[in-house]
């Protein structure tokens, strides 16, 4: 496979949609990312950890909708010309 534009825009697709599929119960909270941890105060600098799960979160509630259309887009350009 050639390294191609699309084939770029394919990884980074892949990516965020194993990024939107983490389930916090299931996964995140078994190694120590659930929704307790990384809660800081009001003013407080955010450490590492805690600006990954803000990242996490917001691609989980953003992306949903067009994660599906740009999905099914890919799908559809790569049926129809392979």
């Amino acid at each position: 496979m050639a390294f191609t534009l699309y084939a770029l825009i394919q990884t980074a697709i892949l990516c965020t949609n194993a990024v939107a599929i983490l389930h916090e119960e299931r996964f995140l909270s078994k190694i120590g990312w659930g929704v307790d941890q990384g809660v800081g105060g009001f003013g407080d600098d955010p450490n590492v950890k805690a600006q990954i799960l803000t990242l996490i979160r917001s691609i989980r509630t953003v992306m949903r909708v067009p994660l599906i259309l740009v999905n099914s887009v890919c799908i559809v350009l790569l049926l129809l010309f392979g």
